[in-house]
């Protein structure tokens, strides 16, 4: 299978700037290609990882991938899909997260490859010593009014009425043109792939370099927009974004993420965002098909992704945790892990001193779990209530100095399934 016809079985192409066949045709041989990232945050999102996985598999087929941190354009915005104009970052901000997203590459792409190192570059420096009047006559000139102001990004603002375009987001599509024409000149770099709300700052760009090399042939590559079956742009969580550091979601909720993926999504996204190779895949569909209920192809998404992202002990860690609620050991369990799980369980907060050497009972009674301490001693004789899931046997029990996981909150549980989160203050 060509390189191209790969690409599309992987969904990973939306649309292209030369014909198909001539695409199919370029990518057969070594090219030099780079994708975007703004830094809008300190670490990349799940919403990120397309764009991530699209450059691996690139690279992986021995093509040389640059990927471009946005340190200048970072500080515009990209107006791109926005109703909005984004916020500005602080200098320092942006300096944090372009670390932060730097970091988070040097996980998916090999930079040592003896053959195709990727590559990464901040276009902060390439504007930081090119005044404005200079750019404007040597770059600005080559753009045209027309064409600017019908792009899909810049019409949808200016219809809008409240929250109109700005100037400065209007440069945005020139910026990123010039980037593209930067790294032309400088790696040979011929393809630039960005989402599909990317097309017209692409096409901004390969129109820029065929102005200053006519002979050029650069060429732009979108790829789909993620979407679940119900609409939902992929990487949210109940509108919250799911993010790649475990310091901002946890590893247990980032594995939780991909295990609920919907059944009509997982194949799918298997497709997307793993190098699981066909066979397996059609392995894994066929399985859904005969057993829907054992959700096969999610456990192996969610194993795939989150070994990718948090390596095989942060997976062993994420299995932990979900194991927490059908009775697991806590051994090994963070409190940020120990958080995700209580978004799914009540939970309550007790001074420390109400918790640490108190009797369980007037504690369990305390935190609202249970509704009296005749009925949390009759449970811990009948062998009903667990502390950290370990079973409670004397009715005088107290809650150990040592309980509480890295000092933070102990669980709690009736019976078999109901668990409580009691944090300490």
């Amino acid at each position: 299978m060509k390189f191209y016809d790969f690409l599309k079985s992987r969904h990973l192409v939306e649309a292209t700037t030369c014909p198909e066949e001539r695409m199919r045709e370029l990518l057969e041989k070594p090219q030099t290609l780079y994708i975007g990232f703004d830094p809008t945050a300190s670490c990349l999102q799940a919403g990120n990882y397309v764009a991530i996985q699209t450059l691996a598999q690139f690279q992986r087929a021995g093509h040389r991938v640059i990927a471009l941190v946005g340190g200048a354009t970072g500080m515009i915005g990209d107006p791109s899909g926005r109703s909005t104009e984004r916020n500005f970052l602080s200098v320092d901000q942006l300096q944090k997260n372009l670390e932060g997203i730097k970091e988070n590459l040097s996980r998916f792409l090999d930079f040592d490859s003896p053959t195709n190192p990727a590559i990464m570059v901040n276009n902060y420096n390439w504007y930081k010593d090119y005044s404005i009047l200079p750019f404007l006559r040597e770059v600005g000139t080559l753009f045209r009014m027309k064409p600017m102001l019908a792009k899909d990004s810049v019409q949808k603002r200016l219809n809008a009425e409240t929250n109109s375009m700005t100037f400065t987001e209007f440069t945005y599509q020139i910026l990123q043109g010039y980037d593209f024409y930067h790294l032309y000149k400088k790696y040979g770099c011929s393809l630039q792939v960005g989402g599909a709300d990317q097309w017209g700052n692409i096409t901004a760009g390969t129109d820029l370099i065929r102005r200053l090399e006519p002979d050029a042939e650069v060429n732009g590559l979108t790829i789909p927009l993620v979407c679940d079956a119900n609409g939902q742009k992929f990487g949210k969580s109940a509108g919250n974004a799911i993010f790649l550091n475990a310091d901002k979601t946890s590893v247990y909720a980032f594995y939780q993420f991909f295990l609920r993926t919907l059944d009509a999504d997982a194949i799918r996204y298997l497709r997307i965002f793993t190098f699981l190779d066909d066979a397996r895949i059609a392995e894994l569909a066929a399985a859904q098909r005969e057993r829907p209920e054992a959700r096969e192809p999610q456990r192996v998404l969610a194993e795939e992704l989150t070994r990718a992202v948090h390596g095989e002990d942060g997976l062993r860690a994420a299995q932990r945790a979900s194991a927490v609620l059908f009775g697991g050991s806590l051994d090994g369990l963070s409190a940020a892990d120990l958080e995700a799980i209580a978004a799914d369980i009540p939970s309550a907060t007790l001074p420390r001193g109400q918790v640490l050497g108190q009797p369980l009972v007037d504690v369990a009674v305390a935190a609202g779990f249970l509704k009296s301490k005749g009925e949390a001693r009759r449970l811990i004789q009948g062998g009903g209530l667990s502390l950290n899931n370990v079973k409670a046997t004397d009715p005088a029990a107290t809650v150990p100095p040592d309980a509480p996981v890295e000092g933070k909150a102990i669980l709690l549980r009736q019976g078999k399934k109901n668990y409580f989160l009691l944090r300490l203050d």
